[in-house]
C-alpha cells in the first residue's frame, strides 16, 4: 500500500480518528485491535497503525502485549482513582498559572467551547464526556507550558476513558456550569479561587461517576453472611 506524500499527517489523522472511538466507546474497552482491519479500514499501512498504538499507549488508551497485540485499555478503578488524584494536581497548577492572564480572544474561545457543551448537554454521554475533555486541553494549552500540556493531554485522554467506563448516565451533569464558574475565577486573576474551583470540579467528576474511595472491609466482616448461610460460627 503506497503511503501519501505527507505520512505525518496521515499519522496525526489516523491517531485522532482511533482516539475519538475510543473515548466515544465506538470501540469498546478491552476490544481486540487488529492492525490489518484498522489500516483497511482507514486506508493506511499497518506501520501507520502501529505508530498510533503507540501514542494512544503512552495515553493510557490502548494496552500493548507482546504476542498478543493491541486492545483498548480498560483500567481497573484503583488506577481511576489514582488518575484522576494526579489530574487535579495538575490541573490546579493550570488554573494557578492562568488566573489573570486570559486574553479576551482565549476568553472568548472558551465561552464558546462552553456553549457547545450546553448543546450537548444531558443529550449524548460520549460527546459530553469528549467536550468536557476538549476544555481541560483548552485550558492547558493557553498555558504555553509544554511539559504541562504534555501530562494534562495524557491524564485527561485516561480519565475521558475512565468516564466512558464508569461513569452513570449524564455522569457530566453540572460540569458546565462548574466550566462557567472557572473561566469567571480567571478572568478575576483569583489564583486561589480559580485553584479552589478546579479542585473542586475534578472532585465532583469522581463523585459523579461513582468512583468513590475504597473502604477495606475486614475479612470477616466479609465472611459473616457466608458464613450464616452454612450454618457456621464463629470461634
Amino acid at each position: 500500500m503506497s503511503e501519501p506524500r505527507t505520512p505525518g499527517l496521515r499519522a496525526q489523522s489516523v491517531y485522532k480518528a482511533l482516539r475519538r472511538a475510543i473515548i466515544e466507546q465506538a470501540l469498546k474497552p478491552g476490544m481486540k485491535l487488529p492492525e490489518d482491519a484498522i489500516g483497511e479500514q482507514l486506508g493506511v499501512s499497518r506501520t501507520l497503525v502501529r505508530e498510533a498504538f503507540s501514542r494512544l499507549g503512552v495515553e493510557g488508551l490502548v494496552e500493548l502485549k507482546p504476542n498478543k497485540g493491541a486492545s483498548v485499555a480498560y483500567p481497573t478503578l484503583e488506577e481511576a482513582r489514582d488518575v484522576f488524584e494526579v489530574r487535579r494536581g495538575l490541573e490546579r497548577l493550570v488554573a494557578e498559572s492562568l488566573a489573570g492572564r486570559l486574553t479576551p480572544s482565549q476568553a472568548a474561545e472558551l465561552e464558546s467551547h462552553v456553549r457547545q457543551e450546553e448543546k450537548a448537554h444531558g443529550q449524548d454521554g460520549p460527546e459530553s464526556i469528549r467536550l468536557a475533555g476538549e476544555f481541560h486541553i483548552k485550558l492547558v494549552e493557553m498555558t504555553g507550558n509544554a511539559l504541562l500540556i504534555r501530562y494534562v493531554q495524557e491524564v485527561s485522554s485516561r480519565c475521558s476513558l475512565i468516564l466512558a467506563i464508569y461513569g452513570r448516565p449524564h455522569s457530566s451533569d453540572c460540569a458546565v456550569s462548574e466550566h462557567r464558574q472557572l473561566i469567571e475565577a480567571l478572568r478575576a486573576g483569583d489564583a486561589t479561587r480559580a485553584a479552589d474551583l478546579m479542585d473542586h470540579h475534578l472532585r465532583a467528576v469522581v463523585d459523579r461517576a461513582l468512583l468513590a474511595p475504597r473502604v477495606e472491609r475486614d475479612i470477616r466482616d466479609v465472611l459473616a453472611p457466608y458464613a450464616l448461610s452454612e450454618g457456621l460460627t464463629p470461634s
